[in-house]
């Protein structure tokens, strides 16, 4: 973890979506995961022990509420949850959360707030604020809507990847990848983080029979092959 990497916290009742929450965070440069819960006394557990940035809370979970487990904490946090229910909307708000995402969504969604995120952040290191400032960090909390990839630089590492993925037929992680193509771990997942950040690619997790889950990358779409 780099010193000035922003940690967070993932805290949701199913250890599978805590976990693949926690692997778009990995993904993302400038990130780091604290820890994952699935109820809030593991997350209070977490937060005594460790210093986070931001925790995105679930709603329901088994020993409590996310809204009032997220309207009693110092750093910052989002909702992820399920409910539809626009009461949980206003309650999370008014608790103090940052975004209310509703679960499932593109993998992509969450990645352009937590990159929002970081740029509020940013803006929000200057001493003194302005009108125009604070206007920024707020906006910088809700990223347009992205209904079109966005054209990316022309890249032979790029195309290997992609390739590498496509040819498989099974899902890859980032060191079967590299080991595939001769590349490093490290620059195969900044393509991979590209590609899924593009739509060309989706995450996934790998479960095995210990330790943490590895992430694994496959074509988005059928499509994406045949169209290869």
């Amino acid at each position: 973890m780099a010193p000035s990497d922003l940690t967070v916290l993932v805290v949701d009742d199913d250890f599978r979506v805590a976990n693949l929450h926690a692997g778009i965070v990995d993904s993302i440069a400038g990130f780091t995961v604290a820890g994952t819960a699935n109820t809030v006394t593991t997350a209070r557990e977490i937060l005594a022990a460790d210093s986070v940035d931001l925790a995105l809370v679930d709603v329901y979970l088994p020993d409590g509420s996310g809204i009032e487990f997220v309207r009693e904490l110092r750093c910052d946090a989002m909702v992820l949850t399920a409910s539809t229910d626009s009461g949980a909307v206003r309650a999370a708000l008014s608790a103090g959360a940052l975004a209310f995402l509703v679960k499932p969504f593109p993998h992509t969604e969450l990645a352009a707030r937590l990159a929002g995120y970081a740029r509020y952040r940013r803006i929000l290191t200057a001493p003194q604020v302005d009108n125009a400032r604070v206007d920024a960090a707020l906006q910088a909390l809700r990223p347009a809507t992205i209904t079109h990839a966005p054209a990316t630089a022309a890249s032979p590492t790029k195309d290997l990847v992609l390739h590498s993925i496509l040819e498989a037929g099974t899902p890859l992680s980032a060191g079967e990848v590299a080991t595939a193509i001769g590349i490093s771990r490290a620059t195969a997942q900044r393509y991979l983080a590209t590609l899924v950040g593009t739509g060309t690619l989706r995450m996934s997790l790998r479960y095995g029979s210990t330790g943490r889950p590895e992430q694994e990358y496959s074509a988005a779409t059928r499509a994406a092959k045949t169209d290869r």
